[in-house]
């Protein structure tokens, strides 16, 4: 095998990995490169947009908000926060926060989550976010 068919080849095993946000916008950057339109790939570019449109637009609609763990000498900072951001007790704080990991919101807007997350992180403790 040449090297040119070698050089062929892992271009199309690099191309094969990209998503399709990524294939739409090398589709642009190549036309505004080369001064042409690609009319026969944008159907099945704007076909396949939309889905990826929704799977975006449903991850950043709702996340659940998950205390994973909180280190034995930040746990009182991490104790506040969860008292502050789910209006729990303090017993009922520590107890979570001891617990981990452990759900702190079912259900939260994206800018929400992420201000939980960043709280929390500033704290000490370790937060992840699902998409829902």
């Amino acid at each position: 095998m040449s090297t040119q068919e070698k050089d062929l080849e892992k271009l199309v095993e690099t191309l094969s990995e990209l998503s399709v946000l990524d294939m739409s916008k090398l589709k642009a950057t190549l036309e505004e490169k080369w001064g042409v339109k690609a009319a026969a790939a944008a159907p099945m570019m704007m076909a396949a947009a939309p889905a990826g449109g929704e799977a975006e637009a449903k991850e950043a609609t709702d996340f659940k908000v998950t205390l994973q763990e909180a280190p034995a000498d930040k746990k009182i900072g991490v104790i506040k926060i969860v008292r502050e951001v789910t209006g729990l007790g303090l017993k009922e704080a520590k107890d979570l926060v001891e617990g981990a990991p452990k759900v702190l919101k079912d259900s939260a807007p994206k800018a929400e989550a992420d201000e939980i997350s960043k709280k929390v992180a500033d704290a000490g403790g370790k937060v992840t976010l699902a998409g829902l």
